[in-house]
């Protein structure tokens, strides 16, 4: 027995495995990741998948959304867009302040609630002062004399209203919107988040 383990270690059969095991796994990744662009829509920097959570709509595309988006509800339910970058197509990073400008009346029209969080790139949120993860329309957000609204995004407390402030983490972080029981500019596809707009 050992003499056939041996033999089996040198032989290269092992390292073939391994080596092969690999490919396959990273070449899945870049599969999951191609199919789900193709199923997702982008602006500003901004990602949607309507088709997260749907059934009927394959094994493939169901898996490279889950990968995406895990455990989500029907775009019915509840809508959800995500941005690694912002309008300028750069990173996130803790090292700029960043805003979003949403015009009068062009808050995420929802049903229910609406909230916008940051993540680490695992997809952890990081709480910021007082325990704060997310800013939502439960926050008391105060809007501008127009009846737009700003939302600051930044490490540290900024000048202005603190209820406009969602914390980000110090280094490279995502941010994900939530609108649950999206109204129907939503689901038809005609409403899309604000760019993301680095100020610092």
């Amino acid at each position: 027995m050992t003499g056939f383990l041996g033999w089996l270690a040198g032989s290269g059969i092992v390292q073939g495995v391994i080596i092969g095991g690999t490919l396959a796994f990273l070449t899945t990744l870049l599969l999951l990741d191609a199919v789900a662009r193709r199923h997702s829509r982008s602006v500003d920097g901004w990602r949607s998948f309507p088709e997260a959570g749907r059934p009927g709509t394959g094994v493939l595309v169901r898996a490279a959304l889950q990968k995406a988006l895990p455990v989500v509800n029907v775009f019915e339910e509840a809508a959800y867009w995500t941005a690694h970058a912002d309008a300028a197509r750069k990173r996130l990073t803790g090292a700029h302040a960043y805003r979003i400008h949403f015009p009068a009346g062009g808050l995420p029209p929802a049903g229910a609630f609406w909230s916008l969080t940051a993540t680490d790139v695992v997809g952890y949120m990081v709480p910021g002062p007082e325990g704060r993860s997310s800013v939502d329309d439960h926050s008391g957000i105060v809007t501008n004399p127009d009846g737009s609204v700003d939302i600051l995004l930044q490490p540290s407390a900024p000048d202005g209203p603190p209820q406009n402030w969602l914390p980000t983490p110090r280094g490279r972080f995502t941010l994900m919107l939530r609108a649950y029981l999206p109204g129907p500019a939503i689901t038809d596809g005609s409403y899309t988040p604000p760019p993301i707009v680095q100020v610092a």
